[in-house]
């Protein structure tokens, strides 16, 4: 079995299925392999087995370019996702070049032989063996697969129930008729509360804080009227502008008219809840519209359960864990059966991966990122990185198609490896992320970091980054291109 590649991408996720199409539809003659370290391809659609996931943003913008969504809901259940993906890496014939249980652990970069070394470990065999490429594509998110977040909780041990974070949750866990207690405010919190409390369980949503919540039908009928009379591709590119255009205009009047923007959320929670809920209290955050992401209910299911009196909402802290439930701050008590512990993720740069140039060793914070797609000082290396205020999928597309583009500049040029160059952006560096939201600020100090203007600053606007990654010109003068290895010799030699 070969171990030696052009290309090498890690994750079989969104974007390492995304990553792929574009290579070998440029490429077809180009050697390249999937590192999947999980048995199964889907990622985030593979991980998560919770009651009631669902994505969090529309199908049509979620979706693959090359491939319609002709799904019926434009907010699909994570099954359903499953199989999108699976269906797409079967017709491309991109699942034959998976590799499963291929955990990447660290990566070398050579510059004089101009290629990637990496260490693999090998789950069937639990060896650890090298591959090599010419270039290195990391799909494998920014969350850590093994562990989700779960702070410091006191007396948890106490508690004779189950405490389940949905990262790890037990299909065998029995909730039916069952009084359950989900910590958070998030969207995965948001998800799981009607899901549990339409399957039986009498739910109490406690959160520290409020988030802004934003309800969306769950069937596009533009998109499904569009179907009707045009083509699949023209409909579906048709709806996808769409979807990108008004969420894109949505998140800029936020951020412009943080004000109007909050009246506007919290009013439709009003509408929704009527007077069963205390507003003010549960649904008005401290922070303004995008400080930290919106949550999406389809067809306001969450809101449903709470007018129908299936869901509690409790907006107070944690003092402690009890045998029977939870003791607050305000001295009030949750009696609990199950407690589910929806309080977030880890962030995890490269999936983990130890990255290494030449014998030093690379770090996040010591980097910075160009067009959302490279990291400053690494050569050959691309990541994928999805919008916080969109779907990962365009974002993710978008840096696939970018890497095609430099593949195709070096191909035309003799060059053997890219890298790019701070220089005096360097002084102007920020953070990676600009939300409040706890996972981002947990890792801030891991990430790599960002300018204040391009190619360094991050957009987090699909229409500016569709020019900037699929049309401006490659060349750059913060991009520096290298021949190979024995070209460079010579050059040295004859001068």
């Amino acid at each position: 079995m070969t171990r030696d590649f052009d290309v090498l991408i890690v994750g079989a996720g969104i974007s390492g299925i995304g990553a792929a199409y574009h290579l070998q539809e440029r490429f077809p003659a180009r050697t390249y392999a999937i590192l999947e370290g999980r048995e199964r391809l889907g990622g985030t659609w593979d991980l998560f087995r919770y009651p009631g996931i669902r994505s969090d943003s529309d199908m049509y913008t979620l979706g693959f370019s090359f491939r319609p969504w002709t799904g019926d809901d434009a907010i699909a259940d994570g099954a359903t996702i499953l199989e999108y993906l699976r269906d797409t890496a079967a017709a491309y014939g991109i699942d034959r070049h998976i590799r499963y249980r291929h955990t990447v652990e660290a990566a070398r970069w050579s510059s004089a032989e101009a290629r990637w070394t990496l260490d693999v470990r090998d789950g069937a065999t639990g060896e650890l063996v090298a591959y090599r490429a010419r270039f290195l594509f990391a799909a494998a998110g920014y969350y850590d697969y093994a562990a989700g977040y779960t702070p410091e909780l006191a007396g948890r041990a106490r508690f004779r129930g189950p405490v389940v974070h949905p990262q790890h949750w037990d299909d065998g866990l029995d909730y039916a008729g069952k009084r359950v207690v989900v910590i958070g405010s998030g969207a995965t919190a948001v998800t799981l509360v009607p899901a549990l409390a339409q399957r039986g369980a009498r739910v109490t949503m406690l959160q520290r804080s409020p988030t802004y919540i934003m309800s969306r039908p769950a069937r596009d009928r533009i998109a499904n009227l569009l179907r009707r009379y045009l083509p699949a591709q023209v409909a579906y590119d048709a709806t996808r502008w769409k979807n990108v255009l008004l969420a894109t205009a949505f998140y800029q009047y936020a951020r412009r008219f943080p004000e109007r923007a909050k009246k506007l959320l919290i009013g439709g929670v009003r509408r929704a809840v009527g007077d069963t809920v205390d507003v003010r209290t549960h649904f008005t955050p401290r922070y303004n519209p995008w400080d930290q992401r919106l949550c999406l209910v389809p067809d306001g299911d969450l809101f449903a359960a709470l007018r129908e009196g299936r869901v509690d909402i409790v907006t107070d802290e944690i003092e402690t864990f009890t045998e029977t439930g939870l003791r607050l701050r305000s001295g009030a008590e949750l009696a609990a059966d199950v407690i589910v512990t929806a309080t977030g993720l880890r962030m995890k740069l490269l999936g983990g991966i130890a990255i290494d140039v030449d014998g030093k060793r690379v770090r996040g914070p010591d980097t910075m990122l160009y067009k959302g797609a490279m990291l400053s000082d690494v050569p050959n290396l691309a990541i994928a990185m999805g919008y916080t205020n969109a779907s990962w999928t365009l974002k993710s597309e978008l840096t696939a198609v970018y890497v095609c583009r430099v593949l195709e500049h070096m191909e035309r040029g003799g060059f053997a490896s890219v890298v790019p160059r701070t220089g005096a952006a360097r002084t102007d560096e920020q953070p990676l992320i600009d939300l409040q939201s706890g996972y981002v600020q947990r890792a801030a100090d891991e990430l790599p970091r960002q300018g204040a203007a391009v190619p360094w600053r991050l957009h987090q606007n699909y229409v500016l980054d569709r020019r900037l990654l699929s049309r401006a010109p490659v060349e750059d003068p913060a991009l520096e291109f290298r021949p190979p290895p024995a070209a460079a010799h010579a050059a040295r030699a004859a001068s």
